[in-house]
């Protein structure tokens, strides 16, 4: 009850074995959007302590992009390789439209846009869908075309050049975005070395690259020489052994949550590492997303997206002005936007 939230939703269905929560965390500026994770959770607090957590990135994430949206997050609980049937997620979308339009959900980690096909059964709130059901596609693609820009921009504040020519890039997991990522600092001249835990992952991207190198795991990878880690598997990624020795300069990922504990960003910042927000970069999946809604265009959210180079860098400077990490800089001015415009912001339920 201490976590801010305005509301949080436990959904059980027993036919079809549906355990899941459904968390908001702030409608100030909108419905609250954000993807379902289907995940095999430890625990039921796991799950909770996870949704918690995720609502509240998305709503500093929409925020911060200058969506007229708030932040929630569903998870659901379970292994989406053996769990996830068609009555499952349809349960799911029973659940998600009881809730009459607070909460947007969309594809996360464990979900794809079949799955939120067949959520739409069911709800109105399903969005992420496929193309071929008249929705926006994999939104990988501009989550991937955002962490670039903050990459991107992250250079040019370091370096004074916004490319990656002649640098080199670890990206900790190549799935749905690392792998558009690798494709992305490639074409800009860097160098990648990259790991996942799915081996398959990384022989396609090995395949499509011949100079891309692969080491074991992430601890090998955090000690292998590079200039970028882009951390864009799951959360808590740049916890404090990691940060003591990370080889690189910039920090900038697409996995949400990759702060552990509120001191990372200063050990972070004490080790004159320049951390690009995580929900900042990686907003390009949630601006596809809510173009969707709009009868979705590819080049006008790309257009959208593109402008994380302009608020990552204005995070810099900003940071550097007020001697905070980026991480502090990048809060402050999402929670403005919030407190300003969300006086005057109601609830926009989708027609």
């Amino acid at each position: 009850m201490g976590s801010g939230h305005e509301q949080v939703v436990f959904c059980s269905d027993p036919e079809s074995g549906l355990r899941a929560v459904i968390a908001i965390y702030s409608t100030a500026l909108g419905p609250a959007l954000g993807g379902t994770r289907f995940f095999p959770y430890a625990s039921e607090q796991a799950a909770v302590t996870d949704a918690l957590a995720l609502s509240k990135a998305m709503a500093y994430k929409n925020s911060l992009a200058g969506l007229d949206l708030g932040g929630g997050k569903g998870v659901i609980i379970g292994d989406p390789r053996t769990d996830k049937t068609e009555a499952l997620l349809r349960a799911y979308g029973r659940f998600v439209e009881s809730l009459g339009g607070r909460y947007l959900t969309a594809c996360d980690v464990g979900t794809y846009n079949a799955d939120l096909d067949v959520v739409a059964r069911e709800t109105r709130f399903a969005h992420g869908r496929s193309e071929a059901f008249g929705g926006c596609g994999d939104s990988s693609v501009l989550t991937a075309f955002g962490v670039f820009q903050g990459m991107r921009a992250a250079a040019q504040h370091r370096w004074g050049s916004p490319s990656l020519a002649g640098r080199t890039v670890a990206v900790a997991g190549v799935g749905k975005v690392g792998s558009h990522l690798v494709d992305l600092v490639v074409a800009d001249g860097a160098s990648a070395v990259v790991t996942d835990v799915d081996r398959a992952a990384v022989d396609r991207v090995l395949a499509r690259h011949a100079g891309v190198t692969a080491v074991a795991d992430t601890a090998a990878l955090v000690r292998t020489p590079h200039d970028v880690y882009a951390p864009c598997a799951l959360g808590g990624a740049l916890d404090d052994e990691t940060v003591a020795v990370l080889p690189a300069q910039i920090v900038c990922g697409g996995a949400n949550n990759q702060l552990p504990h509120a001191g990372s960003a200063e050990l972070l910042r004490a080790r004159g590492v320049l951390y690009a927000p995580d929900y900042l970069v990686n907003a390009g999946g949630v601006v596809q997303v809510e173009d969707e809604r709009h009868g979705f265009s590819f080049a006008r959210a790309e257009a959208r997206t593109a402008t994380v180079f302009d608020v990552a860098l204005r995070v810099f400077t900003t940071a550097a002005a007020e001697d905070v990490s980026p991480a502090v800089a990048a809060d402050r001015l999402a929670e403005e936007r919030m407190r300003s415009v969300g006086r005057l912001a109601t609830i926009r339920l989708p027609r």
